[in-house]
């Protein structure tokens, strides 16, 4: 189908193709103007709700005066301070992270300024504390396109293309996906227990000593593979992994953390504590940030071992400790609300469209899979493209993810009104596509 962004916004994105890389994965011709909330314009005065927020990023909405209110003090003080000094924000940061942190034991924090940088920082850590050099990720996974974060991604061969060699001593074993399980499973065991018997008799087995793996790199929820939910006994099972053979369970937050699944942490879904975690994306409302967060007791490495420029920031730790502040106060709570409102609606949806094949989700972290048949389960990429060109084109923002989801991850202020707006925008978008098939 032909989109058409309007001419403003055509005029920018033909100076945009003669300046910027094109190694950007544009989605479709949105240019912004500015937002509020959950609602932007573009810059040709049409509006959208944003269901995408910067990839899970603008956990507050779009402009939160209490997060504009936090960055304008801050900047009038000063705006940069490098880490060879100190400054109250930072610390302050730290402290609050240690009160939210997954672990029971006090926690440390190495600022950076995106998830690639918290889980390069994760890695680095990972090989020094335990002197062990392997790590395990899983396919599907995203970790960043910086060269040890890429390392770890199995997503999509078009982030690997061209970049070889990369790091080595990287194992990738199945994640448990209980709509598509890659593995066979022995009868009265799950998707999740196929995977830890695969790490035991295969990979420990035959491929690579235990005793060499110094992390296991997992997002407790996949993000960029597909939004893909693993069985609740599957992390407290890698867990206890870990802990056998000594190895550092490092799990990437990064999209599922600050809240966006109803909890702080997605793992505390699970019950599980890891020893690593990466933080970004919804940590400051849109301020580029990263944190890669462990145990006290692995905090071990001398200084100037590792360090980062612009990490801590002291903007974006302004944005950050207002943030946190916000979630707390009101949307976790709201996200809970919310997000059972929407997984309603969507299954709803599911009964009246067949080639939704899932639907699954946790606070405002929700997938819609789209397939060709339910029986198949093969997947309808293009179908869900045209759902995500539909959604455009009537306003409403989302993105795809895997082979053929589509993920729903609005700011976490939504309220009921915006929900129920934006699910109609896209259900009417569903129609849509089905119509041309």
């Amino acid at each position: 189908m032909r989109i058409d962004p309007g001419p403003i916004s055509t005029a920018f994105v033909e100076r945009d193709k003669k300046v910027i890389s094109s190694s950007y994965p544009r989605g479709y011709p949105f240019v912004m103007d500015h937002g509020l909330g959950v609602e932007v314009w573009d810059v040709d005065g049409r509006r959208y709700l944003d269901f995408a927020a910067g990839i899970a990023v603008n956990s507050t909405g779009h402009s939160h005066p209490e997060i504009v209110a936090a960055i304008a003090e801050q900047a009038q003080k000063f705006i940069h301070i490098s880490s060879d000094f100190y400054h109250p924000k930072w610390i302050e940061l730290a402290e609050k992270l240690d009160e939210i942190s997954p672990f029971q034991l006090p926690a440390i924090s190495f600022m950076a300024n995106s998830g690639s940088e918290a889980v390069e920082s994760a890695l680095k850590l990972a090989k020094y504390f335990t002197e062990r050099s392997q790590f395990i990720g899983f396919l599907g996974g995203f970790h960043g396109r910086t060269a040890a974060s890429l390392s770890m991604t199995a997503s999509k061969t078009i982030y690997h293309r061209s970049f070889y060699p990369l790091m080595n001593g990287v194992t990738h074993v199945p994640f448990p996906n209980p709509y598509r399980p890659l593995l066979h499973m022995e009868k009265g065991e799950d998707v999740g227990g196929a995977i830890i018997r695969y790490l035991e008799e295969v990979v420990f087995h035959k491929l690579l000593p235990p005793n060499e793996v110094a992390g296991i790199l997992i997002e407790p929820i996949q993000g960029e593979g597909g939004y893909i939910y693993p069985p609740d006994d599957f992390l407290p099972a890698l867990r206890e992994i870990c802990d056998k053979y000594g190895i550092l369970l490092i799990v990437d937050e990064v999209q599922s953390g600050m809240g966006r699944t109803g909890k702080w942490w997605a793992v505390e879904h699970y019950g599980v504590e890891p020893d690593i975690i990466c933080i970004a994306k919804g940590i400051a409302s849109g301020v580029p940030m990263g944190v890669m967060m462990a145990k006290a007791e692995l905090m071990t490495w001398p200084n100037g071992s590792h360090g980062n420029t612009f990490g801590g920031n002291p903007l974006a730790c302004a944005a950050a400790l207002k943030t946190i502040e916000l979630l707390e106060r009101a949307y976790i709570e709201n996200t809970r609300k919310m997000g059972a409102l929407a997984l309603d609606i969507l299954h709803q949806m599911q009964q009246e469209h067949p080639y939704i094949g899932d639907v699954r989700g946790k606070g405002l972290m929700l997938g819609v899979e789209f397939v060709k048949d339910p029986t198949s389960k093969q997947p309808a990429v293009a179908l869900r493209d045209e759902v995500v060109e539909h959604c455009f084109t009537s306003g409403l923002l989302v993105l795809g993810c895997g082979d053929s989801t589509i993920r729903i991850t609005p700011p976490l202020c939504i309220t009921e009104q915006e929900i129920r707006e934006g699910l109609e925008i896209f259900a009417h978008a569903i129609k849509e596509a089905e119509s041309h098939l």
